[in-house]
């Protein structure tokens, strides 16, 4: 009797079926999360045939083993499929296989913040043993489909055969299971290609970005001759999170988001000030807001980890660190970080780092486990901007109250009742986010609520911290996950420049910028990499 054979017997064949779905499954996993339906299971992966012809091929002595290889690299693959959706769900993009091991570190750190040390050890060695359970399951399955492939020989070529014409006719005609899944899949090999092919050219753009690093105009230029036309401006860099051009462009989104443009645009007036608005292009979409900082602050594109990574072990002059050449005092605000941030004052040459903890919150967590907007902004107007210091500030500002997944939402309150932020705890849904479903009306409306409660937030700021030397940059640094913008979504995100010296926004008249906070449809689109320089240029003598 051939190994395997036992697999006919009625107590063993709900084992064979099971190996067989487990293979079929896990060959047919898709890269993207709106992929995930019923209809999938409609699809013939190519890979599956390709095991058949294996195992009726195969020498006896050689079956264990050889099926024991394709069951493991066949579950690294579905490992790999795994983590592209969670990369999906997430990142609206898939697992980048060179730069984005590093995520692993700040997960844990995120865990133990959520769950603590013994939480995080036991949610960590619970994963290592699903992830183990899933390769050496489908090496089981594979095995076991290998014994009954040989157990079957006649069968097992009928089937190929009838399975080998379907996914050719299939392939030929293009029949698809849903407009995205066609019948005649090889989503798995085409899944290691896609990844041999993106870590080679990461690799190889190791060396162009280096170049591109390297080649910097403003790297020679003393101190004296940096930043001039702000000389003794206090200058705010604001990123609203997840603010991007389908908020105006939207009509069901903009409904909500143009009102607290335009409530804000009067308060602003009436307090003196005064705006020019555009548009940039973002590197990254529907997360990782650290690559647009990175990009608008080095003045190099910075779309994809492997970049960021490398670009943070570079000697790049960035905003932030001209600045400080300049004679400001730097500092970033940032309520996401809750851990030591040393690239911060390393590369980006911050002075002083104001994480979650410094800030002094002991208000209710909204959403994205944050801290209010407005409670952000009103710390940074009474330490930095309400008494006047020895140098002016240049200060950057990372808001989150519009990060997914934007509820609850906070309301303003009266600037000078935010003291510690108590006073939010008698907010409706201030104990906790709700459950929103992915491309819902009512993840539609939260979104756009959010985003129109951070606008009205920093629009207020500026009227109530502002003085004539207060200078802010409010800029979107990407656009909103693709259930919220769409699949065919371009990367344009707002800028606004926001000044009361009418001479600052006279030095930008030459970008074409249209006036108010919010750009005109036909504003100028820039590549957000470009700003840096754009700036560094307007504001020197």
């Amino acid at each position: 009797m051939q190994q395997g054979s036992h697999l006919d017997t009625p107590r063993e064949s709900p084992w064979a079926v099971i190996a067989v779905v487990a293979v079929w499954v896990a060959l047919i996993v898709p890269a993207d999360l709106r992929d995930v339906v019923p209809a999938l299971l409609l699809q013939l992966p190519g890979e599956f045939l390709i095991l058949l012809v294996v195992a009726l091929l195969v020498r006896a002595a050689w079956v264990r083993r050889v099926a024991g290889v394709l069951g493991g690299l066949i579950g690294l693959v579905f490992l790999v499929e795994v983590t592209d959706l969670g990369f999906d769900a997430v990142f609206d993009r898939p697992f980048d296989p060179v730069g984005d091991w590093t995520y692993l570190g700040s997960g844990i750190e995120v865990l133990r913040y959520e769950y603590g040390d013994l939480g995080t050890a036991a949610l960590v060695g619970l994963g290592i043993v699903v992830a183990t359970g899933c390769v050496v399951g489908l090496v089981w399955a594979t095995r076991r489909l290998f014994g009954l492939v040989r157990s079957h020989r006649g069968r097992s070529r009928v089937a190929l055969v009838v399975l080998t014409s379907i996914w050719l006719v299939a392939a030929s005609v293009e029949v698809a299971a849903t407009p995205r899944l066609p019948v005649a899949a090889h989503n798995a090999l085409q899944r290691v290609v896609q990844k041999v092919a993106y870590s080679r050219a990461a690799l190889a753009d190791r060396a162009v970005f280096d170049a591109e690093v390297a080649a910097d105009a403003f790297a020679a230029r003393p101190s004296s001759a940096l930043l001039t036309g702000l000389r003794g401006k206090d200058v705010v860099v604001v990123f609203v999170e997840s603010y991007g051009r389908v908020a105006l462009d939207d009509p069901g989104l903009a409904a909500l988001v143009e009102p607290a443009l335009a409530e804000g645009a009067t308060e602003l007036a009436a307090a003196g000030f005064a705006a020019r608005s555009g548009f940039l292009t973002s590197p990254t979409y529907g997360a990782a807001s650290w690559l647009a900082h990175a990009t608008l602050q080095s003045g190099l594109r910075v779309d994809s980890q492997h970049r960021y990574n490398r670009l943070l072990q570079a000697d790049r002059l960035t905003l932030t660190s001209a600045f400080a050449e300049a004679g400001w005092r730097t500092v970033n605000y940032a309520p996401a970080i809750t851990k030591p941030w040393p690239e911060g004052q390393r590369f980006y040459g911050f002075d002083e780092l104001v994480r979650r903890a410094d800030l002094g919150y002991a208000g209710p967590a909204f959403g994205f486990d944050s801290v209010p907007d407005q409670y952000t902004l009103g710390t940074l107007g009474r330490r930095e901007l309400a008494s006047a210091g020895e140098r002016p500030v240049m200060a950057q500002v990372s808001l989150i109250s519009s990060h997914h997944p934007w509820t609850p939402i906070p309301s303003l309150l009266d600037w000078d009742l935010l003291g510690n932020g108590k006073n939010f705890d008698a907010q409706p849904g201030a104990a906790g986010p709700q459950a929103l479903v992915r491309g819902s009306s009512a993840t539609r409306t939260a979104y756009s609520r959010s985003v129109a409660y951070s606008l009205s937030a920093v629009l207020s700021f500026v009227a109530r911290f502002g003085g004539e030397d207060l200078v802010v940059l409010l800029v979107g640094d990407h656009q909103p996950h693709s259930y919220i913008s769409g699949t065919r979504a371009e990367r344009s995100v707002p800028v606004s420049l926001i000044a009361r010296d009418r001479a600052v926004l006279d030095r930008i008249d030459d970008w074409g910028w249209s006036a108010g906070v919010e750009p005109a449809p036909d504003a100028p689109v820039w590549p957000m990499e470009a700003f840096r320089d754009r700036l560094l240029t307007a504001f020197a003598d």
